[in-house]
């Protein structure tokens, strides 16, 4: 369990309060988009397809080495900004995702909230640097899709707006008319907790092991919860005030 300070508690309370409008990243807060379906093999795969067109050296060898797919599609579009190799990187990293989502593992608690929250009233959008294709499969797969629709804010070709830039986060407020202080974001990554606080969104971080809080608090991020479960059961007692 990770470990809260005595003010957190309230601090999670006010976070929920203020929130009009929720802003969800995907994999991690959501669902386990790789639980079944490894992203560091993924990543993998796409540093072997690049070195199989000849492009050996266009990765750094940190980047080689990436556990992270996106990582290795930010470190291609970097060189070639909007070329049809980035593009083509991207349908093939959207096609992995896709496979992936028939095996995603709900979050704990995750379900029940998004219904909940769309219950009580608040407005859901998902900020997240997967595409949203493969977000759309997912929340329907889960009848979940309304709770979102239309506002669902991925990857797109403009590779150079990836979280940590606020591009997905200020997407989502401009749709819903939100002013930033009453929106709330749930991320799980340092990309997640710079992209609110660049937007000026208030910020709670999901970290479902020790590992994943410390970077989230090494990053700045203030409020983290490690279960979903305190998360929801505030909010149905915010819906019966």
């Amino acid at each position: 369990m990770t470990t809260e300070t005595e003010t957190e508690p309230n601090n999670l309370r006010n976070l929920i309060e203020g929130a009009r409008v929720v802003l969800w990243d995907f994999d991690g807060p959501v669902c386990r988009l790789f639980a079944g379906h490894s992203a560091e093999r993924v990543a993998r795969d796409l540093v072997e397809w690049l070195e199989g067109q000849g492009l050996h050296g266009l990765l750094a060898e940190s980047e080689r080495e990436s556990l992270d797919p996106h990582a290795v599609l930010r470190a291609v579009d970097r060189r070639h900004p909007g070329s049809d190799l980035v593009t083509e990187l991207e349908e093939r990293l959207t096609q992995e995702e896709l496979k992936a989502a028939a095996s995603a593992r709900p979050t704990p608690y995750a379900d029940p909230l998004v219904r909940t929250w769309t219950a009580v009233g608040a407005r859901l959008a998902i900020t997240t640097n997967n595409s949203p294709r493969v977000v759309k499969e997912y929340l329907t797969s889960r009848g979940l899709l309304e709770c979102f629709a239309p506002h669902v804010y991925g990857r797109t070709q403009e590779l150079r707006y990836l979280k940590p830039h606020p591009h997905c986060v200020h997407r989502a407020l401009n749709a819903t008319g939100a002013a930033p202080s009453t929106a709330l974001m749930i991320g799980d990554t340092p990309s997640d907790y710079q992209a609110a606080r660049a937007a000026g969104v208030p910020f709670l971080g999901y970290a479902r092991n020790e590992r994943k809080n410390k970077v989230l608090r090494d990053a700045g991020a203030e409020t983290i919860v490690d279960s979903l479960e305190p998360v929801l059961k505030l909010v149905r007692e915010s819906g019966q005030a």
